[in-house]
């Protein structure tokens, strides 16, 4: 059997080996400790190894990297009465660790609950064509108001990106329609420009023609000539252009009574 005086040598080696563990913290390099003695806030330490008093220091450590959390998708209403479903990604980091552990019970979802319900009323206080023309205004915005409500708890929100926008499977059908209706607006408006010109470009040519009847001559010949290439059963008698003028002239110039 063991001597008692090796049992209570074993006991107080492994109350040493407890005290020491309590009283050891390694702190890495992208975390800091906040340390509290008898729950009063004393400070900051780390990184490396960090000694506390035991049974009266507490540590409390905070991590200083960029966190990435997503927003879930909610649905909003835009300011146009349109029912759009939204979700988004916000990163943000702890700048001020003292702040982080003494202002807010829980940064991280702090956070994450001002940026949900930031998201909902920036989306409620712009139009659809806003929210889906010009989404990185929109990111803007909610990035500035979810930055300027965690200032005071020593977190920096550096980005915030709107990663989808899903619209009502009624007003996509309408949205459609819209757009196809204005590509044929377009595509109407490019035929009369393209016929406008086309009859504007006629027009000189005419008056071109009219003052040279060689020309005239020539034009008639060529379309006789592209007429007659043409596999038809129609038999063509060319005149010559000045029996036409005749005709002309006379329906050109009115009659005197």
């Amino acid at each position: 059997m063991l001597d008692f005086g090796w049992i209570l040598y074993i006991f107080i080696a492994f109350i040493v080996l407890m005290v020491l563990s309590s009283a050891i913290k390694i702190v890495q390099e992208y975390e800091r400790a906040g340390i509290f003695r008898l729950g009063r806030f004393v400070g900051l330490r780390g990184p490396g190894l960090v000694l506390i008093i035991p049974f009266v220091e507490r540590a409390r450590k905070v991590d200083l990297r960029v966190v990435t959390m997503d927003v879930p998708q909610q649905e909003c209403i835009t300011l146009d009465n349109v029912t759009v479903s939204v979700d988004a990604v916000i990163y943000f980091r702890v700048v001020e660790p003292a702040d982080a552990i003494l202002k807010v019970y829980d940064y991280a979802k702090a956070t994450y609950l001002l940026a949900q319900t930031t998201l909902r009323s920036v989306v409620g206080q712009s139009e659809l064509d806003e929210v889906l023309s010009h989404r990185e205004r929109l990111n803007e915005r909610v990035q500035e108001i979810v930055d300027e409500g965690t200032n005071p708890w020593g977190v920096k929100v550096s980005l915030v990106e709107v990663k989808d926008v899903q619209l009502a499977e009624s007003m996509q059908r309408s949205m459609a329609a819209q757009a196809e209706a204005e590509r044929d607006r377009r595509a109407k408006v490019v035929h009369a420009e393209g016929e406008f010109q086309a009859a504007a470009k006629l027009a000189e040519a005419a008056k071109l023609m009219e003052g040279q009847p060689v020309a005239l001559q020539l034009r008639y010949l060529q379309a006789m000539t592209s007429i007659a290439t043409e596999k038809t059963n129609t038999i063509l008698f060319p005149l010559p252009i000045d029996l036409l003028t005749v005709f002309m002239d006379k329906r050109a110039t009115p009659d005197k009574k």
